[in-house]
């Protein structure tokens, strides 16, 4: 099972589309192909939507099974109707998606989140919000993924870092690297506890190691 795809023809995923244990959020104009290929992989209803008229849906959103983040004064027309919570968080950090790492039991955030921020964000994800960083990276949904069996991170994060990461998250960590050596990982992977996509660029042994970091 092929499990590389490209949206937009692009292998950067994660900046174009998020995902939960229930849903997908693409951005208008994704293929049907490409759709119905994360239905089967993710196991999810895929929704299709675009954030204030923006495509990059996965930079500027991201959640868990309790809720949708975006950022203030959001429109998403795709989403009207749906039992999606959607929740806008305050603040001059718009790219949710870029700036937290959450599953469902807890989230890390860029340190410049404001406390008013991690706030909405605990309570809208009912989970525990953390300030850190990954290899030194602010924007560490972008330097990692998450999901409720594990997370794979950058390979440059520190020894500090990862204990942290640990004791917020408390699953195993792997570090890895996505579409033929990227390090941003967050920005070439899609995944759940029940599978994952990668970019279309992901070698054989990457896909090796996100597997055995988020599925295992």
């Amino acid at each position: 099972m092929i499990r590389t795809l490209n949206i937009y023809d692009n292998p950067v995923i994660g900046v174009f589309a998020t995902c939960t244990e229930n849903a997908a959020i693409v951005p208008y104009g994704t293929g049907e192909n490409i759709v119905k290929s994360l239905n089967e992989y993710l196991d999810v209803d895929v929704f299709s939507t675009l954030i204030s008229g923006s495509v990059v849906v996965g930079s500027l959103s991201c959640g868990n099974s309790s809720g949708l983040l975006v950022p203030r004064q959001s429109s998403l027309p795709g989403l009207i109707g749906s039992d999606i919570p959607i929740v806008e968080v305050p603040g001059n950090l718009t790219a949710m998606g870029n700036n937290i790492l959450v599953n469902d039991s807890a989230a890390l955030v860029n340190p410049e989140l404001t406390d008013g921020a991690i706030e909405v964000i605990s309570r809208a994800l009912n989970v525990d919000v953390h300030r850190g960083t990954i290899a030194g990276v602010k924007t560490v949904g972008m330097a990692a993924v998450a999901t409720n069996r594990g997370l794979l991170v950058h390979p440059r994060i520190n020894q500090h870092e990862l204990a942290r990461l640990e004791d917020v998250f408390n699953l195993p960590i792997e570090v890895g690297t996505v579409n033929y050596g990227s390090q941003v990982v967050g920005s070439g992977v899609l995944a759940n506890s029940k599978g994952y996509v990668a970019g279309s660029e992901t070698t054989g042994h990457e896909l090796g190691r996100i597997e055995d970091a988020l599925m295992n």
